[in-house]
């Protein structure tokens, strides 16, 4: 029995997604767009007539065929990606051409997750400037950025992401707090600053958090 190809995701309403051009279009109306092989195309699904979509590419905005999108490259998660390998010239581009900050891969990560555990300091600082960023977002196995940056001891990473408002409270699902998987001393203090900074409004007659609540939990493991 031959192997049947699913098809490639459609864009869905409201969503920017990512393909790459397998060869060239040359624009036959001053609505469309022209295009070569390998560039990258930002496809959203703003327009209501079922033969054409929106999309840019560069600095051009204009209609490409529908049917060209089911026959190009789509490309997962494009911010992820480059948040992971630490591009910066594409994370501005995505975000840019308006792919969400906030999207979540396969495992339920943000790119800024990602930028957070390879440790592109400048990539986490970009990301945490975009209004309305869920900073704290937990991926499937209830690790957020922090946790991370924390677990992979990107200290710089942690520093910016506590400036940002991240939370240290948020538990995993081991019940794991971000300091209880921070694997580098200065990380473990950052955090411990933060949680202290967080609790001190609140109880004037104590000048420190007890050790239980800003001690990280021994029984961790590394995974």
């Amino acid at each position: 029995m031959a192997e049947v190809t699913p098809p490639k995701p459609a864009p869905k309403p409201g969503r920017v997604t990512v393909y790459r051009a397998l060869y060239d279009y040359t624009a036959c109306d001053v609505k469309e767009m022209s295009f070569n092989e390998g560039d990258l195309l930002y496809v959203s699904d703003s327009c209501n007539d079922s033969n054409w979509l929106t999309a840019r590419c560069g600095d051009q905005t204009g209609l490409i065929p529908r049917s060209y999108v089911m026959n190009a490259e789509y490309i997962d998660y494009p911010l992820h990606d480059a948040a992971k390998r630490g591009n910066a010239q594409f994370v501005t581009e995505c975000l840019s051409n308006a792919v969400s900050a906030n999207s979540l891969d396969k495992s339920g990560s943000t790119a800024l997750y990602w930028a957070s555990h390879a440790g592109h300091a400048n990539i986490v600082k970009m990301l945490v400037a975009i209004p309305n960023m869920c900073i704290s977002a937990q991926n499937k196995l209830g690790d957020t950025a922090l946790h991370a940056a924390a677990w992979k001891g990107h200290a710089e990473c942690v520093r910016i992401l506590l400036n940002s408002g991240a939370s240290t409270a948020v538990r995993n699902n081991e019940r794991k707090r971000p300091i209880d998987v921070a694997t580098d001393p200065e990380c473990r203090t950052l955090i411990h600053v933060a949680m202290r900074a967080v609790c001190e409004p609140h109880s004037h007659d104590n000048e420190y958090l007890s050790e239980s609540d800003t001690e990280p939990n021994d029984s961790w493991t590394s995974r």
